[in-house]
């Protein structure tokens, strides 16, 4: 149903055209002449050129689409509007029926029989009209004005508000023929057959009359007179004619108009129209707007497009002036700050302008100086790190041999005294010294440090006697791999120290193979980690917090992070009282034949 004027749009192209090839013969004598051999005088053309034939074609370009667009979309809003009238007036229509409906099937109840065209008189007959006058009450709604059931002989039921001789003031009631069979639709008309109403009076309604010819129910030759107020739907209809400027019509199917705009409108073959059929009665709804309406947004949108490109093409020129003085300055900005950051000034940064090109060019130069102040500074850190970590080392250095023959010397006094006991656990403290502190490799192999864990449990069974199951699950080829030094350690020592009550419970340790990475899943069921612990458990403030717990866990995270990369250490999963599971994973490393490490 939509159309464009496309011969105009041709001519905007045409004129487009013609404007361009003007300008480029223009613009090519000048820049050719010697008088314009300078960079900013070239850039000055140069930028023009870039500018105005794209601007002039956007220009035209951007009125076909817009129009195109606003012409659609109007179009569309239009169907959409004519659809909310069809299902505005469908909503009234089925609600009409379904009173009738109600209605016919209530009469055809045989107990309603009794019910007569003659005023009733006996008391029965005063108790079938109350019962059914009651029914037609419960089916008015806030929009029905009336519904009515009126005899051959001029009595009614409903209201008592009718008055049966003003009915042939609606033309459509007068034209209804006696023999007259299903619904038929009166249409919109004043509602002045009332006691007190006149011809003047009364709001306007909607009609359907629905004769009753059931030969087996009561009231047999009676109408069916329902009306329902139609003045938010002639409302809607107005506020759809000003808003659209359209000709609104609606007709029955044998050509009877019910209603039409009350101004005067002359159909023609260009009109755009938009139609629907209210499936209820078949009526047909059609709307119809002149081409010159349709398309004056489009029109309005044409100047709007030629008054814009005039004032694009003054403001370009003034635009290219400024850019070609402020171009050159730009690029020796950028040159000035590369010299200060070879010279070491690595703060130097340069103003970012625009987001053009260059613009783009200091962001990424910024950027990079950013990038290499911050990578010298994370150098700084880190060579400061490992001087305090070797500060550290120095100051925490034990003497082995001092140690270690103290140690051998309680033992061997605790054997001529016969206390074995202690004996065992000097000998098994001694094994597990001897593998800590041995500080010339940081990545041991793992059958070395589930060695030491054997000797760490053989020390916790002595003091706490053979109170706790410890699974282990470990294929052979595994322990080769290398992992880092005293990590399981501080984690078998929070199971004792914090998760087991006099060292009751049962440790699981499994190792695993999952491609190129081991798996290490440590569990017990003691008892667990509180929530709020939990969550900054490994987090790096969790290293300075003052107290016991948790701080070898933090250790051996960072420990496999520092080795191994910062995707790696490890997960703790815990729930207070039902125990702990911390998993490791880290890429297989193993010692080479001459003691270096290498991958897997």
């Amino acid at each position: 149903m939509l159309h464009f004027k496309s011969r105009k749009y041709r001519e905007i192209w045409r004129e487009g055209a013609v404007i361009k090839d003007y300008l480029l013969k223009k613009l090519n004598i000048r820049l050719l002449s010697s008088s314009y051999r300078s960079i900013r005088t070239k850039l000055l053309f140069c930028f023009l050129i870039v500018t105005l034939i794209p601007l002039l074609s956007l220009g035209g370009l951007s009125y076909y689409q817009s129009a195109k667009v606003i012409n659609s979309q109007f179009g569309k809003y239009g169907e959409n509007a004519v659809a909310q009238l069809e299902q505005q007036m469908s909503s009234y229509l089925n609600r009409m029926n379904q009173t009738t409906e109600t209605v016919y099937s209530y009469l055809l109840d045989p107990a309603r029989v009794d019910l007569g065209n003659q005023v009733p008189t006996t008391y029965k007959e005063i108790m079938d009209k109350d019962d059914f006058e009651v029914l037609l009450k419960a089916l008015k709604t806030d929009r029905t004005a009336g519904i009515y059931i009126i005899t051959n002989s001029g009595y009614y039921y409903g209201e008592n508000n009718l008055d049966v001789a003003k009915l042939n003031r609606i033309p459509a009631w007068q034209a209804m023929s006696d023999a007259y069979v299903g619904k038929y639709w009166l249409g919109f008309y004043p509602q002045n057959h009332g006691m007190k109403e006149t011809e003047e009076s009364g709001i306007t309604v909607l009609g359907l009359a629905v004769p009753i010819n059931n030969p087996y129910g009561a009231l047999r030759g009676s109408k069916i007179l329902i009306e329902e107020n139609a003045e938010d739907l002639l409302h809607m209809f107005k506020l759809f004619e000003n808003d659209t400027k359209a000709h609104l019509r609606i007709a029955d199917p044998q050509g009877l108009i019910i209603y039409e705009t009350a101004a005067v409108f002359t159909s023609q073959s260009s009109d755009i129209v938009w139609n629907k059929t209210l499936a209820a009665n078949e009526w047909t709804i059609e709307a119809r707007l002149p081409a010159k309406s349709f398309y004056r947004s489009s029109g309005i949108i044409r100047s709007n497009t030629m008054m814009v490109a005039v004032a694009s093409c003054l403001l370009a020129f003034g635009i290219a002036y400024v850019f070609s003085s402020r171009f050159t300055s730009r690029i020796r900005r950028l040159k000035d700050a590369m010299q200060k950051v070879g010279f070491g000034k690595l703060h130097t940064r340069t103003q970012v302008e625009a987001k053009d090109e260059l613009g783009s060019l200091d962001t990424s130069f910024n950027n990079m100086v950013g990038g290499i102040q911050s990578l010298i500074g994370e150098v700084e850190r880190s060579e400061r790190l490992k001087k305090e970590a070797e500060l550290k080392a120095f100051h925490y250095q034990i003497n082995p041999h001092l140690l270690f023959n103290t140690l051998n010397s309680i033992q061997w006094k605790a054997r001529l005294q016969g206390a074995e006991d202690i004996r065992q656990m000097l000998y098994h403290l001694t094994m597990v010294l001897e593998g800590n502190l041995d500080i010339s490799q940081e990545l041991i192999p793992l059958s070395r440090e589930l060695w030491m864990i054997e000797h760490f449990l053989k020390i916790q069974e002595v003091r706490y006697g053979p109170v706790f199951d410890y699974e282990l699950e470990c294929d052979e080829p595994l322990k080769r791999y290398l992992i880092p030094r005293m990590t399981l350690q501080p984690l078998f020592e929070n199971i004792f120290f914090h998760g087991f009550e006099d060292g009751k419970g049962n440790i699981r340790l499994s190792v695993k193979e999952e491609g190129s990475h081991l798996i290490l899943t440590l569990s017990d069921n003691g008892a667990g980690i509180p929530a709020d612990k939990l969550e900054r458990l490994l987090l790096p403030t969790a290293a300075n917090r003052k107290g016991r717990g948790g701080l070898g866990v933090q250790n051996a995270d960072q420990k496999f992070k520092l080795h191994f990369g910062q995707q790696y250490g490890l997960t703790v999963h815990s729930s207070q009282g039902e125990g702990t599971t911390i998993i490791m994973k880290w890429p297989e490393k193993e010692e080479s034949p001459h003691g270096s490490k290498q991958d897997d």
